[in-house]
């Protein structure tokens, strides 16, 4: 079970992240970090355990309202040790090529930003490349080609719930499970509704490799002794 922390910038700083709502996003308040610097807060962060991955959303990216590569820069210089999952809303195969050759980490595509199955037929095979179908309720977000076509689909796959995100609803297990039987032997990450431990270890029982984390970290419910059982 692979636990990855995620990291929400807008503004270039860290933000809440609930249900979804990105228009009501606010630069984060959290025990971990004294600012919402995303420094402050990956640091913070891994004061609870040593997280060897982070999973980074460009809000104003995948928007189409500026960026946050400036502090994504600054995070990948200041953790070399780190992996950086962004999701940055790149739709065009030219873009995410020269992003995967800025060698800045593993290039998330977000279904909801995809305009159809193109860019990720041409880089499914990539290793660098992870796949987030997104879903807000039962309704999948993207073209519906993708969701169709697991050829396209690369090794990672993210099931992000949109609805569930800082909402500590719980995962949505039948989604999961879904996908889990739909991807031919992929790996499929749970993002969103993660609670505490009990739900990472109800999702490793039943064969997801890992999950995204981030209210959990931040409330205190999900602590560094319990991940690290969990970890692979």
């Amino acid at each position: 079970m692979q636990v990855v922390p995620v990291l929400d910038l807008k503004g270039g700083v860290v933000v809440h992240a609930r249900m979804g709502q990105r228009d009501q996003y606010r630069p984060i308040k959290t025990p971990l970090s004294p600012t919402s610097n995303p420094i402050d807060v990956a640091r913070g962060v891994l004061s609870v355990y040593p997280f060897s991955s982070f999973y980074v959303a460009d809000i104003d990216a995948i928007a189409g309202e500026g960026n946050n590569d400036a502090a994504l820069a600054e995070l990948v210089a200041e953790f070399s040790d780190s992996t950086f999952w962004v999701d940055n809303g790149i739709t065009e195969w030219a873009s995410a090529q020269r992003w995967l050759d800025a060698d800045l980490g593993d290039l998330v595509l977000g279904s909801e930003t995809q305009r159809d199955d193109a860019v990720l037929s041409r880089l499914c095979k990539d290793d660098r490349v992870i796949l987030s179908l997104d879903f807000r309720g039962d309704v999948f977000i993207g073209p519906a080609g993708l969701l169709g076509n697991v050829d396209a689909w690369p090794s990672r796959v993210i099931a992000m719930t949109l609805a569930r995100v800082g909402g500590a609803m719980g995962p949505d297990w039948g989604l999961l499970e879904t996908l889990k039987n739909a991807c031919g032997g992929r790996h499929v990450f749970a993002a969103g509704g993660v609670r505490h431990a009990d739900d990472l270890s109800a999702l490793a029982d039943r064969g997801i490799a890992g999950a995204l984390v981030a209210s959990c970290l931040h409330s205190g419910t999900l602590a560094g002794a319990q991940i690290a059982r969990l970890q692979t």
